[in-house]
């Protein structure tokens, strides 16, 4: 039987392929004069869930292309957590990204990621939460969908976390799926 995580991937990118009706890059550079803010590029995560679980995640990220398949930048993370089945379920944690990334089609890239996030981390040992900061260094792909003739789209990455620690993440696996936007 699947699991919940694979149905999701499989759906995710089925609708990565469905949403593809035109082939073009992220950013289309003709030379080298091209000028440093029409190589620029904007976007991130955003994302709200609200109940008996809140959470929101708001990751924005600038990116540049420095060649016309590869593109270095930086992003931040904020996210805000509260469970109401717990009496002090309310929690935040932040951080910062750099990534890199490379074309290798118009529309599919390899990718890597540090990923430095302060979060309220469950200690085993002293049986209570502690802050503290967890690093992340993800490998993988993804998929850039465009919107219409713009510059910009939907991009849905499948990451892997290879520094990923079940006890000090606050990642519960080390696979990561992301869908985020770009303009």
């Amino acid at each position: 039987m699947w699991s919940s995580k694979s149905k999701l991937f499989t759906l995710t990118l089925g609708l990565a392929v469905l949403l593809t009706f035109e082939v073009q890059a992220q950013r289309e550079l003709y030379s080298d004069s091209t000028s440093f803010k029409d190589r620029l590029y904007f976007g991130g995560n955003f994302g709200m869930q609200f109940g008996t679980v809140t959470l929101i995640d708001f990751s924005p990220l600038a990116g540049v292309m420095i060649t016309p398949k590869y593109s270095a930048g930086l992003g931040l993370t904020y996210q805000y957590f509260k469970d109401r089945r717990y009496y002090g379920g309310e929690s935040s944690s932040y951080g910062w990204r750099a990534f890199n990334r490379y074309n290798v089609l118009p529309n599919v890239f390899l990718h890597g990621e540090f990923e430095s996030i302060n979060f309220d981390n469950y200690n085993l040992g002293t049986e209570q939460f502690e802050r503290i900061w967890s690093n992340a260094l993800f490998l993988g792909g993804g998929y850039f969908a465009p919107f219409g003739g713009g510059r910009g789209g939907a991009n849905f990455t499948f990451l892997y976390n290879v520094l990923h620690d079940n006890l000090r993440s606050p990642y519960g696996e080390p696979y990561v799926i992301r869908v985020g936007f770009v303009m």
